[in-house]
Order: C-alpha cells, then sequence, then structure tokens
C-alpha cells in the first residue's frame, strides 16, 4: 500500500510518478471505506483526487496557501497531510472536520465552508505576501457551481486588474451540488472544446526564457501573438478580459498534465486561471451515475452504494405542502439557491417547472429576485438553509422589508444540524430575523404545524414572513399548539421552561422526569418568535422561576427578548436561566451530542429546573 507510507506532502512529491496512478486509486478506495462509514461529502472528492495530488506534487502547502471553496473537496488534502488516521473520527463530535480548519493543520490555510470567497480570501493573501516581501504562492480552488455566486466574480474582477500572482483553479464538473445552471456554466462548457491553442501559448512563450515577459522581443510580439490568437478565437474568454492568463480546460484525471499545467502557472507570475475538467463521482460507478445523491451523504453500503432510508422530515414535508399551496393557488412560487433536493422541492420542480427557478449558489440574488416576483403580484417561497440565509442579510432588510414585501422564507436546518459543524449550524436566524421590522418568524414543532403555519404565511399573513424548521424528523411531540405566540402544553406551578421548535420534546421529557421527583415544571411553547409583544407573553407573567432554552447564539436570543418585555412590565421572573450556545460556535458532532454538550437537552433542562428551585 503507497498510501499507508504518505504522511505529509513531502513523501508524495518523493514518489515516482508511475506510482502516482496506483495511489489515486488507493485513495479512492480510502474514501469509500471511510465515508461509507461516517458519512460526508463523497462524489466531490471522488472527482478531485487527480487533482488534489497534482497539487500537492507542485505546491507546497507549508508555505504556498492553499484555499478551498468550498471545502467538501478537502478529504483528499486531509489524507496527504497527516491526517487519514483521523478520518475514523470524519465529522464526529470532537475528531476530525469535514470541512478546512487552520486549528487542525497548517495545510490548511483558511477555513471553507460556505461558497464563492475563495478567489476574494486568496487576494488577500496574496497582496498580504507582497506587502510582506515574502515569496510563496497563493491558490483558490473553487468549484464551476461556486461561480454562480456574485462574490467570485467580486473576486475574480479584482484579483485579475490587481497583477497579482495568483493562481486560481476552477474544478469544473457541470455540478455543484444539483446539476449547475445558467449562462456561466453554458460559458464553461464552450470553453472545453478549445484547448488547442493553449498548446501554441506554452511553446510560444517558452521562447523567451524564464521570465517572458521582461523581454522587449516578447513584448513587441506581443501584439502580434494577441491578433493571431484574435484570428482563431474572435472571442476571448470571461477570464481573460478580466486580467486572468487562462489555461485550459485541462483534463482533471491526466496527471502528467495537470502538473505541467500547474507548474506553467506558477511560472508566469500573474494572475492565472487553471479551468479543470472533472467528473464528480470519478471511479465510483453509481457516484458517477448520481453525483447528487452522493454529494453529502449518510453512512451506506461501499459495494452497492445503498443508505439506510432516512424516513420523513421537515424539508420533505415542506416541499410537499408547497406543491398543495401551489396547484391552490397559480401565483405561488419556488426559489431554491442549489439546494432543490436538500430543501424538498424536487417533486416541486417536476410538478410546476414554470413556478420554480433555481438561480445557483447566489442567496443574495435570490432573496433579491423573490422581492421583485411579491413586488409584482405573486407569492414567492425562498427555500434556504439557515446558514446560507445570512449571505442574504441586506436583501431581507433592503429589498423585502424595507417595502413590506410579503415574501415566505422556509428556513431550512434551523438550529444545531449536527455533522457539518460550525459553518453549517443555523443559529443566527433565530437572533436576526425578529430584529428586522415586519417580519414574522414562525418556530413549527411538528410536520402538523409546519403544514399550518406555512399555509397561514402564505395565505394569512402580510409582510414577510419566515417558517424556521429543524433538519431532520420529528419527535414525540406530533401536535398543533394553535395560532397564538404562546401555548402551554403541560402545567406546573413550581417552574416552568420556554422553548420553541423541537426542543419542545426535550422540554417535555424533562418535566416528566422532574414530575417524579415532585417538581411541577410547566412546558411553554413559543409558536413563533416574532412579532412578540407583552399581549402575548402576559400569560407567563404569573411565573417566578423561568428557564428558556433556545439552540441560537446568546446575544439578543429569544429568552432574552421575552424578559425584557416581562421586566419592562414589572413581571421579570424571580430566578431566570437563559441556555443556549452563548458566545461560542458549536463543532461537529450528533445534534443530541451537541444539545447535551450544552445542556439543551432533557437532562440540562431538568438541571436548569433543579438550580432556579434551589433556595
Amino acid at each position: 500500500m503507497i498510501l499507508e507510507d504518505i504522511h505529509s506532502p513531502r513523501d508524495l512529491r518523493s514518489l515516482p510518478a508511475d506510482q502516482l496512478p496506483q495511489l489515486c486509486q488507493e485513495l479512492r478506495q480510502f474514501l469509500l471505506d471511510n465515508v461509507s462509514r461516517t458519512g460526508g461529502h463523497l462524489a466531490s472528492n471522488l472527482g478531485a483526487v487527480e487533482l488534489t495530488v497534482a497539487i500537492h506534487r507542485c505546491f507546497d502547502t507549508e508555505r504556498d496557501r492553499l484555499v478551498f471553496d468550498v471545502g467538501h473537496q478537502c478529504y483528499v488534502h486531509k489524507a496527504l497531510t497527516g491526517r487519514q488516521e483521523l478520518f475514523a473520527t470524519l465529522r464526529q463530535l470532537d475528531g476530525l472536520s469535514g470541512f478546512p480548519k487552520p486549528r487542525e493543520s497548517i495545510h490548511d490555510a483558511f477555513i471553507a465552508g460556505h461558497a464563492s470567497n475563495s478567489v476574494s480570501v486568496a487576494l488577500g493573501m496574496a497582496r498580504a505576501r507582497t506587502l510582506q516581501h515574502q515569496d510563496h504562492q497563493v491558490l483558490a480552488l473553487i468549484g464551476d457551481g461556486a461561480l454562480s455566486g456574485g462574490l467570485a466574480y467580486e473576486g475574480l474582477n479584482d484579483a485579475g486588474a490587481s497583477g497579482e500572482p495568483l493562481i486560481v483553479i476552477l474544478n469544473d464538473n457541470g455540478m455543484s451540488i444539483n446539476a449547475n445552471v445558467g449562462a456561466v456554466s453554458e460559458h464553461l462548457e464552450r470553453l472545453r472544446s478549445r484547448p488547442a491553442y493553449y498548446h501554441f501559448k506554452k511553446w510560444y512563450r517558452g521562447l523567451f526564457g524564464k521570465h517572458p515577459a521582461q523581454n522587449p522581443l516578447y513584448r513587441f510580439n506581443h501584439r502580434v501573438k494577441t491578433f493571431f490568437k484574435r484570428s482563431i478565437y474572435p472571442s476571448s474568454t470571461l477570464f481573460e478580459d478580466m486580467g486572468f492568463t487562462y489555461l485550459g480546460p485541462v483534463d482533471g484525471h491526466d496527471l502528467p498534465r495537470l502538473c505541467n499545467t500547474l507548474e506553467w502557472a506558477r511560472e508566469l507570475q500573474g494572475p492565472v486561471l487553471v479551468h479543470v475538467r472533472t467528473v464528480k463521482g470519478k471511479g465510483c460507478a453509481y457516484a458517477e451515475r448520481n453525483p447528487g445523491r452522493y454529494h453529502g451523504v449518510g453512512p451506506f453500503d461501499p459495494e452497492t452504494g445503498v443508505v439506510a432510508p432516512s424516513g420523513e422530515s421537515f424539508s420533505s414535508v415542506f416541499g410537499r405542502k408547497l406543491e398543495d399551496c401551489a396547484a391552490q393557488d397559480p401565483r405561488v412560487c419556488a426559489i431554491t439557491a442549489a439546494m432543490a433536493d436538500g430543501t424538498g422541492l424536487g417533486h416541486f420542480a417536476g410538478a410546476y417547472p414554470d413556478r420554480f427557478f433555481d438561480v445557483g449558489i447566489a442567496e443574495g440574488h435570490g432573496a433579491a429576485m423573490a422581492a421583485g416576483l411579491a413586488r409584482q403580484g405573486m407569492l414567492p417561497v425562498f427555500a434556504v438553509y439557515s446558514s446560507f440565509l445570512q449571505r442574504s442579510y441586506d436583501m431581507l432588510i433592503h429589498d423585502i422589508a424595507l417595502q413590506g414585501l410579503h415574501v415566505v422564507l422556509g428556513v431550512d436546518r434551523a438550529g444545531l444540524v449536527g455533522a457539518d459543524g460550525e459553518t453549517h449550524h443555523g443559529c443566527f436566524d433565530a437572533l436576526f430575523l425578529p430584529e428586522i421590522p415586519g417580519f414574522t418568524v414562525y418556530c413549527p414543532a411538528s410536520f402538523a404545524e409546519l403544514r399550518r403555519m406555512l399555509s397561514d404565511a402564505l395565505f394569512r399573513c402580510t409582510g414577510p414572513v419566515a417558517v424556521r424548521y429543524p433538519r431532520g424528523g420529528e419527535g414525540d411531540y406530533r401536535a398543533d399548539a394553535g395560532e397564538d405566540a404562546l401555548a402551554c402544553l403541560r402545567q406546573g406551578g413550581d417552574a416552568a421552561i420556554l422553548t420553541y421548535g423541537i426542543l419542545v420534546n426535550e422540554a417535555l421529557a424533562a418535566a416528566e422526569a422532574l414530575a417524579a421527583e415532585g417538581i411541577q415544571a410547566a412546558v411553554w411553547k413559543l409558536n413563533r418568535i416574532s412579532p412578540l409583544d407583552w399581549e402575548d407573553l402576559e400569560p407567563l407573567s404569573a411565573v417566578r422561576r423561568l428557564v428558556v432554552t433556545e439552540d441560537a447564539m446568546g446575544a439578543g436570543c429569544v429568552g432574552q427578548r421575552v424578559t425584557a418585555i416581562l421586566a419592562e412590565h414589572g413581571q421579570e421572573p424571580e430566578k431566570l436561566i437563559l441556555r443556549n450556545l452563548g458566545k461560542t460556535f458549536a463543532p461537529e458532532g450528533t445534534v443530541r451530542q451537541l444539545w447535551e454538550r450544552f445542556g439543551l437537552d432533557r437532562h440540562g433542562m431538568a438541571a436548569d429546573v433543579r438550580e432556579v428551585m434551589a433556595p
């Protein structure tokens, strides 16, 4: 086994070239063996094996800075940089992260969990290198799906004009999670058919030595070369118009050619874009056939690819209910940001293709487009993960709320989400959405509540509305607590637990356990967290001992707002515990493990009630 002897990129660089194909084969088997047990991002990593090997053959990531975008394709990088033995803990509590993390390794230059920022980050690093008179390379490895996000073009525009030595590697597999959409995807498809000119370009530059731009004859002949190029290809690439030297497209599974191209890019000493064409899921038949299914996957059978059924989820219930609403009203339309399947909209897309819009990895654009649809009388529903909604914050305020437009947000993956960790937990929307004037924010705790609240959001509310719901399925609580902002799920005169969303399951279990000890704890549930006023919360005025539990950050949390309203009316509780995530980014781990760590589970709630009961 070659891979077992690779403990750092130095070991990789010392390998004879004829051993590299076997190493790539072993890396693919390594991915299958490990991801099938832990779950994770499979297809994107299978497609990036040769590319990652080539990068580590040509660059030294202890000094050179490699910025991923997104980190879905970093597993091979981690395996080659001394972390093979940690893969049994991949995406688990206190284990190996599924994304690049500088705290794990010097080889991880930057955290990468969201898309489209790599060129901007890499340009900042390149400029810092120049200002500090250092000598190393800076690379941004970006997937073509991330090019559907506007931030990528802000970075490319500045980087191309900067003149900074910077290498952008475009890993083009025609996919983000679902198939790529839009004009950029079509532009890349055209580029894939035009490699011949660049063989000439490499030969031409080689005539003028190691630093051709310093040669007067090269500068004179540059005009001749440009004329020759235009006579063959009248249209330049988008990237060349931005100021990049464009190399490619290169077969991303041809290691010798990849290495040659990357070495040439390093020599050019300017902004270079290397266009690499890969196959997502490469080397695994079922992942190649269905790369979207094996993008992010739970544990599976590595021989057959069969994944254990996950059952019904809030996302799937949301999607089906939205279809029913669309059948009821032709104004209802759905928007997703490259996450049709993840947000439960796959069937909606098939049933109502004219009213389904996948905007790519462009959440800000999705929110602004929803505002335009609403302004013209449609009923747009933007289904988006909570952590990705953060990128739409300006549009939520300026384009939607400021005009009071009736846009509905389906905020998926709200709260703690588990194994994807700190970059993907939805722990901020419960803070910032209620602070935007005019927003109604619903928090269903069951499928029944989700169905009713989505219908209310579309057909009974006015202005902007968000319906926030967790990843996965419902718990034992499957009722509908009604339309009031506040509902009492269990009576009790000794103390009270207040929460929202699926944490009501833990609150009810805590109250049951406390009852066995002779402590009668009431359980109160917030059906919505915005708007909230005294009339909504007045039933809590009789509560003297209160525990408010939520899987959100502490500053500006719902508990703070609730108790501020009570205090404003002189009805603050005598004893109070606000239990939340504080100022800590939650790590990877199962949701239940994280609840336990932060004291948000039934045991933590019961302990908090005992504390407020203490004399």
